[in-house]
């Protein structure tokens, strides 16, 4: 009797630990998806540029809403995202609003190991899922690098800045294979430890205001340049 009671105590746990896992949006699909249903159409000669990525992504409609004013761009950034979770919510928050182009930054969440070790490899290998799932629904790709950081507060010992640059050489060497363009943040806002300088950044991650004004006219140009094609 006491065996079938622990069987069943067992049984118990099991379920409410399945409940919680269903219950967990780990993708965060839910975020967007009012915003998705309500979006309109586009507009004969439109142009929709959708912005996939993390909390950098998202803080800049905040930080710099005029960037967004009546370009057809669409931010779908989740603070804290890595490149698995963007992958899983890629059909909902890029391919069914049919952009003429998703522009990709993502990346240095999955170094801080915000969903679990990982490696340069892995994250690349999810950002070309990522690429061949919007070529195959012709919606043209922009790849960007990872920001510079020199390290993580919470992880001083890691080695952030070498992971970066590392990481950022993986997706250049794809985006050039492929004829992809690449927007080179790092080049343009690294300072000579290969970090955020605090001209750019108030916490060594995430851009300020002058932070995206450099960023803006290095994606702009490359958007000019992809819809002349």
């Amino acid at each position: 009797m006491k065996k079938l009671a622990s069987h069943y105590l067992l049984l118990l746990l099991f379920i409410g630990m399945t409940e919680k896992s269903v219950a967990q949006d780990w993708a965060n699909l839910a975020k967007y998806e009012t915003e998705n249903k309500t979006l309109q159409p586009k507009k004969p000669g439109e142009k929709r540029i959708v912005l996939m990525g993390d909390s950098i992504t998202e803080f800049w409609l905040k930080i710099q809403p005029e960037f967004f004013s009546n370009k057809g761009y669409i931010g779908r950034g989740i603070s804290g995202q890595t490149t698995p979770q963007m992958l899983v919510r890629f059909r909902q928050d890029v391919l069914q609003l049919q952009p003429d182009i998703v522009v990709i930054l993502a990346g240095v969440n999955d170094i801080a190991g915000n969903t679990g070790p990982t490696t340069n490899e892995k994250i690349v290998e999810n950002i070309i899922s990522m690429c061949e799932l919007a070529q195959a629904n012709k919606i043209k790709v922009i790849l960007c690098s990872v920001l510079p950081a020199a390290n993580f507060n919470w992880r001083p010992k890691d080695k952030v800045a070498e992971t970066i640059i590392e990481l950022n050489q993986l997706i250049l060497t794809y985006a050039t294979i492929n004829h992809i363009p690449y927007v080179d943040y790092h080049a343009a806002m690294a300072d000579t430890k290969n970090g955020l300088p605090k001209e750019f950044s108030e916490d060594g991650v995430h851009p300020n205001l002058k932070g995206y004004q450099t960023m803006s006219p290095l994606l702009e140009k490359a958007i000019a340049e992809i819809l002349k094609r």
